[in-house]
């Protein structure tokens, strides 16, 4: 398990590594910089740099040395000093200003993922069990329209809602009196009372397609020999469902743990930019808009190291359901 674990971690430093490269050359790749966007912004106005000016600004930010030399220096300064830059268009350091916003969208991700458990896996058995039943064709139904409403529309109608009949505060994750102030448990309790519209519009999508997986899982269990077997040692259909098709079943869905976890993540830039919510998505986009080189790829960075993170996770959360898996596991280790 020790070496395992080493293995996939040193493997998750590479990934990351290769993906803050190639992403900080990409965002480098177009023409122009931050300094030539502060120039036309400037000149809209009527002002003019001189050649002198523009030279110092690009000398101020490092944008004066070449695409490779500032990737090494910024990474350096990462490995060396934990410091990440500073923000161009903010101003202030990367790691000050994305500390909160990373955590949001954390807290705000695996949330919508254990909303998708709770719900998914139960109505997934039970469309299973009871197939072409009510419930069954109920819950077909609500997966398609899971699967065809856009979040931004599901998020205006919810936050509507929650207006209309709950009184909240439109937009954000926190009311206003809680949005400056430091964190305690009134804050925290009012994160979780604004926490329910996101996390319903993040998690309807996934959880309509994972009850269609666990659906079509599971019934292609129920009709496996071992299923008479089990049956005639005399189990009950309660224990016999839980105890061997549904465990077998969840082996497709605990491996797309970490395809199902970035989706969420990718897909929370256009929720957040209709609920106003404070994470990285929309900071990330803005980043990218501004040319704001190290903040782009700062949250790039981090964003990456979150879906290898989830990787690993999916891969241990497998071991653990799959004792074939661990089994493979030991043999690697001897070997």
């Amino acid at each position: 398990m020790l070496r395992f674990l080493v293995r996939r971690l040193s493997l998750m430093m590479i990934t990351v590594f290769v993906i803050t490269m190639v992403s900080f050359f990409i965002i480098i790749l177009p023409p122009g910089d931050f300094v030539d966007r502060i120039v036309l912004e400037a000149n809209q106005y009527g002002e003019v740099f001189e050649e002198h000016e523009i030279a110092d600004l690009r000398r101020m930010y490092g944008l004066d040395q070449s695409a490779l030399e500032q990737y090494l220096i910024w990474m350096g300064n990462i490995l060396f000093r934990g410091d990440f830059g500073y923000s161009f268009g903010w101003d202030v350091p990367v790691s000050e200003l994305i500390s909160q916003r990373l955590g949001l969208t954390t807290t705000l991700s695996v949330v919508t993922l254990m909303f998708i458990w709770v719900v998914a896996i139960p109505i997934g058995i039970y469309s299973a069990v009871r197939k072409y039943s009510l419930g069954d064709y109920a819950a077909t139904f609500v997966g398609f329209v899971g699967l065809a409403v856009p979040n931004f529309l599901l998020a205006l109608v919810l936050l509507y809602i929650s207006f209309r009949y709950f009184g909240q505060s439109v937009g954000g994750l926190f009311s206003p009196e809680y949005i400056n102030a430091p964190w305690s448990f009134d804050k925290f309790l009012d994160l979780l009372s604004h926490l329910w519209i996101p996390t319903i519009v993040l998690g309807t999508a996934g959880t309509a397609e994972v009850i269609r997986k666990i659906r079509a899982n599971l019934l292609d269990e129920l009709h496996r020999p071992y299923m008479l077997t089990a049956r005639a040692k005399g189990l009950t259909e309660l224990n016999l469902v839980i105890k061997y098709p549904v465990r077998h079943s969840l082996n497709p869905f605990v491996s797309d743990l970490n395809d199902l976890f970035v989706k969420i993540i990718s897909g929370e830039t256009i929720v957040a930019v209709v609920l106003g919510l404070q994470t990285t998505g929309p900071l990330l986009l803005q980043a990218l808009k501004e040319e704001d080189l190290y903040l782009a790829s700062s949250l790039i960075m981090f964003l990456s190291f979150l879906a290898v993170l989830g990787t690993l996770f999916s891969d241990l959360c497998l071991m653990l359901l799959d004792p074939r898996i661990r089994r493979q596991a030991r043999e690697g280790e001897m070997m």
